[in-house]
């Protein structure tokens, strides 16, 4: 994994979280009005249903848009801060429309706040709480008439014990931003943290690549069942096989039969003896034969489990033409 992938990784997991957030809203307003068919008995149930299904006509249009800037654009933050804008509202106006104090709805300022935490950062989050507390204090003072009034539905209340009532609302929703934000900095510590470590194994396989790939002896690695996994450099060199036409082959198109000779490799290697070294023959894609010599060590994994095999190989063609070429001499 490079650090661009991450990054793109990242941007994925923004995204994906944005299309729930579309996706969410609207199955909330769902519920919402599916709740106030099934247990809205009193008062104006009429009345309470259109205001449900205003809202889910609403937020229903409101998902059509966003929909189309999601397919439109892939800037996140920015589409999150919009639609937070306009949930901050959304709930204001169902508040504003449901004896305010009183009203189920203003649990909803904490979902928003919540969600916040996910896209914006911790001064981002405060922002959004200090933004819901406002909309709704002025919400409610709005309707006391210039905020010396009496609330609508609450006339037997008193202007201390609504400004209480308030102020306490006022002061849950603010806790709640101080955690959100306490959240959102301890996830944005994490996505640091999760970059620092992909940016140094991204570092450590580039290196580990770089070795196999300056070695001048063929390295092959396979799986338990001798499928090629790697195939560096000095093995396409030797042989004359591109990595990506051998990958996923059988090792005995170049070792002959190689799962006897692994299982020769990892008895002496459990009786504390040497690899024992092999030779065979093999076809380059020319036709022309070559004589490999290699030996094969276990590939362990953290575990210490055995997960594949290491095969190491020099060309011997020139040298055993020359050591035959030596005996001929010999016999002359």
């Amino acid at each position: 994994m490079t650090i661009p992938e991450a990054t793109s990784e990242t941007g994925r997991s923004a995204v994906t979280k944005l299309g729930w957030l579309i996706v969410g809203r609207l199955l909330t307003a769902l519920v919402l009005f599916v709740s106030s068919v099934i247990w809205n008995r009193t008062g104006d149930p009429q009345q309470s249903q259109a205001k449900s299904l205003s809202l889910l006509m609403i937020v229903a249009g409101l998902t059509i848009i966003y929909a189309i800037i999601f397919r439109l654009s892939r800037n996140t933050l920015l589409q999150a801060k919009f639609q937070l804008t306009i949930d901050v509202a959304l709930v204001t106006w169902l508040v504003w429309n449901s004896d305010v104090v009183h009203s189920p709805y203003i649990a909803l300022y904490i979902v928003v706040i919540a969600i916040s935490s996910l896209f914006l950062s911790a001064r981002g989050a405060v922002v959004t709480s200090v933004a819901c507390a406002s909309a709704f204090t002025a919400c409610t003072f709005t309707l006391t008439g210039l905020g010396w009034g009496s609330l609508p539905n609450t006339n037997d209340a008193s202007l201390p014990q609504t400004i209480q009532t308030v102020g306490m609302f006022d002061i849950a929703l603010l806790v709640v931003g101080l955690l959100s934000a306490r959240l959102a900095e301890r996830q944005s510590r994490s996505d640091v943290q999760l970059l620092a470590a992909t940016q140094s194994l991204a570092n450590l396989r580039a290196l580990h690549e770089r070795i196999v790939q300056s070695i001048r002896s063929g390295l092959v690695t396979t799986d338990l069942e001798g499928r090629i996994f790697t195939f560096n450099q000095a093995a396409a060199e030797i042989t004359g096989y591109r990595e990506v036409a051998v990958r996923g082959q059988d090792a005995s198109i170049f070792f002959g039969e190689i799962k006897e000779r692994i299982r020769d490799s990892l008895r002496a290697l459990s009786a504390g003896e040497r690899s024992p070294r092999f030779e065979t023959d093999c076809l380059t894609p020319e036709g022309l034969r070559l004589r490999l010599g290699f030996s094969i060590s276990p590939l362990f994994s953290e575990s210490n489990e055995t997960t594949g095999m290491v095969i190491t190989f020099q060309d011997l063609t020139q040298v055993r033409a020359l050591e035959e070429t030596s005996r001929r001499q010999d016999r002359l």
